[in-house]
C-alpha cells in the first residue's frame, strides 16, 4: 500500500511536467489550446508546470539518495 501510495504521489508531478512539456510544444507549432488567450501565455505556464514538475522530482530523489548516503560530500547536508 505505501508503494502505491509513493507511486502516486510521484505519478502527479511527473503528468505536470509533461503538461508543461505539451504546453511549450504546442506554442512552438503555433498551436493555441482552449483555456489560454496568448500563446506566450501558454507558453509561460507551460515553463511553471515543467520547472514545478521537474524540481518536485529532483527533490524527492536527493532527499532519498541523501538518506541512503548516496550523494556527493557537496550534496549533503551539513
Amino acid at each position: 500500500m505505501a508503494r502505491l501510495a509513493a507511486f502516486i504521489v510521484m505519478l502527479i508531478p511527473g503528468l505536470m511536467a509533461a503538461g508543461g512539456i505539451k504546453f511549450m510544444r504546442d506554442t512552438l507549432f503555433g498551436k493555441l489550446i482552449s483555456p489560454f488567450p496568448f500563446l506566450w501565455l501558454q507558453f509561460v505556464v507551460g515553463v511553471i508546470f515543467f520547472m514545478i514538475g521537474f524540481g518536485f522530482f529532483a527533490g524527492f530523489l536527493l532527499h532519498r539518495d541523501r538518506k541512503n548516503g548516496k550523494v556527493a560530500p557537496r550534496f549533503q547536508k551539513k
